[in-house]
């Protein structure tokens, strides 16, 4: 491990087929976008590292296909995840309406009580949205989920998504700190999303 990086931390991005979790992915860790990306086959991969406030994160990032003949794969994905990105389309409502069935399944195999949960609401880049963005934020209350809404197409609030889950799980020492003793964290203490790429998009219940 890197002598600067305090830990590293092992996030999941679930939801549907086609909501855009790898375009999510690509645009954070590559700042690429492309519209004719094809449906992940199994699991993707992919490392970044990240800075909050100073401390250093190295983040394996796990992309999983929304198919349902790549389930067999679920437990071994969840187990030992401190974050996950749960993400719809907002311009199809069943994307939305099926988020119960990720939750459930999240809390099926997740080994961590604590685990910090993020909802995303990609493309809002489209002009045809079918679900408001207040049922979303009114979706991840009830859940105790953070909540953004984002475009992987035009880069709105995709560095912000993974910015706030990381300072989530870093102020929430049990999830990190047993693999990682002795090391201090250091957050600073200014306004929410204060001096980084968030500007209005997120929102915390």
């Amino acid at each position: 491990m890197d002598d600067d990086v305090i830990t590293t931390l092992k996030l999941l991005i679930i939801g549907e087929s086609g909501v855009g979790k790898s375009s999510l992915l690509l645009r954070f860790t590559e700042d690429t976008f492309d519209p004719d990306q094809a449906a992940t086959i199994g699991v993707d991969f992919k490392v970044k590292t990240l800075s909050i406030d100073g401390n250093k994160a190295k983040l394996a990032i796990w992309d999983t296909a929304g198919q349902e003949r790549f389930r067999t794969l679920t437990p071994s994905y969840y187990r030992g995840a401190q974050g996950v990105i749960l993400v719809y389309d907002v311009t199809k409502r069943e994307t939305f309406a099926r988020l119960e069935n990720w939750l459930n399944e999240l809390e099926t195999y997740t080994t961590r009580n604590e685990i910090v949960k993020m909802l995303v609401g990609n493309k809002i880049d489209r002009d045809d949205p079918e679900v408001d963005r207040n049922e979303g934020l009114k979706f991840a209350r009830k859940h105790s989920m953070l909540f953004i809404e984002a475009s992987a197409k035009t880069k709105d609030g995709v560095q912000c998504a993974f910015e706030e889950l990381v300072e989530k799980i870093l102020q929430t020492p049990g999830l990190w700190e047993s693999e990682n003793q002795g090391q201090k964290v250091r957050l600073g203490d200014q306004e929410h999303g204060g001096g980084r790429a968030c500007g209005g998009y997120c929102s915390i219940p």
